[in-house]
């Protein structure tokens, strides 16, 4: 049956019409974008994960940051205690040198010294924003360790999240090194006695400095991983969230053929009450 008062064909081409307008809005809409879910309405589920994962990228990118500072405090300070080492070396051959009886004990001694203040010197520039791993703190109490954040631990999808923290131990040359007191060198037993000494300092400087080694190995370690979580995290989310170019571009083609097919549809339908004029005729 025919009628005037309802198109029935051109109600159906004009939901098509409708439908096809939506689609090809949302497909220019994620290509200007590049996001094909820029919104929760979009996706709510992965808009939800990407959203979560993105606070999680920022957080990784501070501690980055924070990193490098822990890299670089660690790095002057064993740069520092290596130093150190190389000095007590010096003045464990200098004494080495002074057991013998016919050697300048005197200008020996004054060579000590020498090293003696460049050790002090060495301990007291070690620092890196104001952190001093070699040095006593400001109020004589020791040298402090620094905590450096390193990651940021999530129990679960959106779950609770933890810090966690890489301890760097001090080591207080300022404190252990007390190369000034050692016995002053006159002759050679003073010179043998003053070997014990020297001893015992470049063992506990060696150490200090092995450990600072290691921990700036570490730091440098975490940094790298954090550096390559945050790639791995974006690259998530990117896959999650980003417009299939290439895709995108065959899907707005169809849709605009699809767009014009169904506007002459619509043209045809609503052409189509005018012909019933021709059973008046």
């Amino acid at each position: 049956m025919s009628s005037i008062l309802t198109n029935n064909g051109a109600m159906v081409a004009l939901q098509t019409l409708k439908s096809v307008n939506d689609d090809l809005g949302k497909t220019q809409t994620s290509i200007s974008t590049g996001k094909e879910v820029g919104s929760a309405k979009d996706n709510s589920a992965v808009w939800a994960i990407s959203k979560t994962m993105e606070s999680d990228i920022a957080g990784f990118e501070a501690i980055e940051e924070g990193l490098s500072i822990g890299e670089a405090t660690v790095a002057v300070a064993s740069a520092g205690a290596e130093q150190i080492v190389e000095k007590l070396t010096e003045m464990k051959e200098l004494i080495v040198s002074a057991q013998s009886e016919n050697v300048d004990h005197a200008k020996i001694q004054a060579d000590i010294d020498s090293k003696v203040e460049q050790i002090g010197a060495i301990i007291s520039a070690a620092q890196f924003n104001g952190a001093n791993l070699l040095a006593a703190d400001v109020d004589g109490n020791g040298a402090t360790g620094v905590g450096v954040l390193a990651s940021l631990d999530r129990v679960g999808a959106g779950g609770a999240v933890s810090a966690v923290e890489i301890s760097v131990a001090s080591v207080d040359f300022e404190t252990d090194l007390d190369v000034a007191s050692m016995t002053q060198i006159t002759d050679s037993a003073s010179a043998a006695s003053a070997l014990g000494e020297i001893e015992t300092y470049l063992q506990t400087a060696i150490t200090g400095a092995a450990s600072l080694g290691a921990d700036a190995a570490r730091l440098e370690d975490q940094s790298e991983f954090v550096s390559n979580l945050v790639d791995s995290m974006t690259l998530g989310v990117s896959t999650m969230t980003d417009t299939n170019m290439e895709e995108a571009s065959a899907r707005l083609s169809a849709l605009q053929t699809q767009q014009d097919l169904a506007t002459q549809s619509l043209t045809i339908a609503n052409e189509a009450p005018s012909s019933l004029l021709q059973l008046f005729r």
